[in-house]
């Protein structure tokens, strides 16, 4: 264990689920970390394919043909689905990092740097939000705060079905600018690299450590908790 003083983050990874299921595990987890009653947690998850709009509204989605949800982020439409990483920051902001813009920022760091480690070269598009590959967007980011209390977050394309975002205009944007990880660099079909990097990045990013490793012989290492969620530190 490390003896520096960083806070702990703890890392949920829940392979693929709905999206219903997840906004509720993360307004439970908000209220918690609000109430100091959990530590920061980075959520983990690959969704099954739903439309999410945010507070900037989600112009004609008649196309789509998928569940909708309206949200409290901020950002407009988007879509998630299979072959997308996505990561939910239920983060208590420190006071010297109070800034929201200085929160956008740091998330697109994390995937900058994410992409980095495939390289890839990542950027920021001046005055959008998100990290572009060329004129691609590779990576959406929506947030809400409350109480300096951070969920919603990023989500970054690595084997995601184009296509999806077709039906409607992700972001605001043409559907065609959105590309993913796979169409600039030869990536493994699991989403596992990409959730290691996520987290050594984020940890870099934000200043924060993970917990120590439960002692393999324990015969309970690795079980769910008791909502079958798996709390399993990524080494």
């Amino acid at each position: 264990m490390s003896s520096s003083a960083a806070p702990l983050l703890e890392v949920m990874r829940l392979g693929r689920r709905t999206y219903a299921e997840v906004y509720e595990l993360q307004k439970e987890l908000l209220d918690k970390r609000i109430a100091n009653d959990v530590r920061d947690t980075l959520i983990l998850v690959e969704h099954e394919p739903v439309v999410t709009v945010g507070r900037g509204g989600g112009g004609d989605l008649s196309a789509v043909d998928v569940p909708r949800f309206e949200i409290e982020r901020g950002g407009e439409a988007t879509y998630h689905g299979p072959g997308q990483i996505v990561a939910y920051p239920i983060l208590q902001l420190p006071e010297e990092r109070r800034d929201l813009h200085r929160y956008l920022r740091d998330l697109e760091e994390v995937v900058i740097r994410v992409l980095a480690e495939v390289q890839i070269e990542g950027r920021r598009e001046p005055g959008k939000t998100g990290v572009w590959i060329g004129d691609g967007k590779v990576a959406s980011i929506g947030v809400a705060v409350r109480r300096w209390v951070t969920w919603h977050g990023l989500a970054l394309n690595v084997h995601t079905q184009l296509e999806s975002f077709r039906t409607f205009q992700p972001c605001g944007l043409d559907p065609g600018v959105m590309t993913r990880v796979a169409d600039h660099a030869d990536v493994p079909p699991a989403l596992i690299l990409f959730e290691v990097l996520v987290v050594k990045h984020f940890l870099e990013v934000f200043g924060l450590e993970l917990p120590a490793a439960p002692p393999l012989a324990e015969p309970d290492d690795g079980q769910p908790d008791e909502r079958g969620y798996p709390r399993l530190p990524i080494l």
